[in-house]
């Protein structure tokens, strides 16, 4: 079973996983936009959260197209955010910040997945910022972070499959994880990026609009800009 955790960042086009493998043959001949791919090594990494990586990897085997469920505060947290407000941070991380680590959607949330720790340190800056969501004339006049579900140590997450079919209902990667060691954003990366979404809001006018709205098209991010 020492094949599931081979360390291949990506796999090419005509290579044979070592014992034949197959997730790895149905990541590697996946098509579609690279950044909503997970990869053969990202999908090591997820399971790296898992107690049982291994164990975890064989039933992705079996069901790579199902959901999955990992817990939080090892090997990441996830910072739940409305999508709207999400897809906001997600272009301001992209734009002018860092990037992002892997990105998903799931039930009109999305899930951006941060640095172990950063759930219980986000709230906490953003409440000594002054930043919570809530009533004020102050916050009213530059704008507000809607309520974050922040999810830690003890908590679990739903993570999308593997392998995504099109045009799917169900979770999905908008930026998947591709790599054994990803870049994650910490809690001061992640209040950069909402404080600049809330003061963005209010200056056009438009501190309202941070909750979801119908037909918001996912958009693409160049992958290669990560750290």
């Amino acid at each position: 079973m020492s094949a599931w955790l081979k360390d291949e960042t990506t796999l090419q086009a005509g290579e044979a996983a070592p014992h034949a493998v197959d997730i790895f043959a149905l990541l590697r001949d996946q098509t579609g936009t690279q950044a909503a791919q997970v990869t053969a090594a990202g999908a090591a990494w997820l399971a790296g959260a898992s107690a049982y990586p291994r164990s975890t990897l064989a039933q992705w085997e079996e069901r790579p197209a199902s959901p999955g469920v990992l817990p939080c505060g090892s090997q990441f947290d996830v910072v739940n955010v409305p999508a709207l407000f999400g897809r906001r941070m997600v272009e301001q991380l992209w734009a002018e910040g860092p990037g992002t680590g892997p990105v998903a959607v799931h039930r009109g949330r999305m899930l951006l997945f941060a640095s172990p720790g950063t759930a219980q340190r986000l709230p906490s800056l953003l409440a000594w910022e002054e930043w919570g969501s809530g009533g004020g004339t102050s916050r009213t006049q530059r704008g507000e972070v809607p309520p974050l579900l922040c999810h830690g140590t003890g908590d679990a997450v739903t993570v999308p499959p593997l392998t995504c079919p099109s045009g799917g209902s169900g979770p999905r990667w908008l930026v998947a994880p591709d790599t054994r060691n990803p870049w994650l954003p910490g809690p001061d990366v992640l209040l950069w990026a909402c404080v600049r979404v809330s003061r963005s809001a209010v200056s056009h006018g438009a501190g309202h609009s941070i909750f979801p709205r119908a037909d918001q098209g996912a958009n693409v991010y160049d992958v290669s800009r990560r750290r």
